[in-house]
């Protein structure tokens, strides 16, 4: 199981603007059964700078209780992953899916983990 990155060298920036999800869908993706994970790496950054994350679930996933619930689940899932697993200068989107919101926690940390591990082999 992931340990708590607390103390972790590398920062971890929030995306929050539509320009830089619309950067990021422009990269590479991998999809799992409980998320979509996009990645690209940043131009004109220098290197070991900070690793970007971003997450959005549309409509198509639920209301607005069960969206903000899938999301708050990819928070907390990149926030353990992310560190350990993202390389800096890279931004990563995380795409909530159908199944975000009510698959078993360790399933949803499989599928992340193996989609970040594939995107750093690319």
């Amino acid at each position: 199981m992931p340990q708590d990155n607390q103390d972790s060298p590398i920062e971890v920036v929030r995306l929050t603007r539509r320009p830089q999800f619309v950067f990021a869908r422009g990269g590479k993706a991998e999809r799992r059964k409980c998320l979509v994970v996009q990645a690209r790496q940043r131009i004109g950054d220098a290197p070991g700078s900070h690793i970007g994350e971003g997450f959005t679930a549309t409509k198509k996933v639920g209301n607005a209780v069960v969206r903000n619930r899938a999301k708050r689940r990819l928070r907390e899932a990149a926030r353990l992953l992310l560190p350990r697993l993202g390389h800096p200068g890279i931004d990563y989107v995380f795409i909530a899916r159908d199944a975000t919101a009510d698959i078993a926690w360790a399933r949803l940390l499989d599928d992340m983990e193996s989609a970040l591990i594939s995107l750093a082999a690319d």
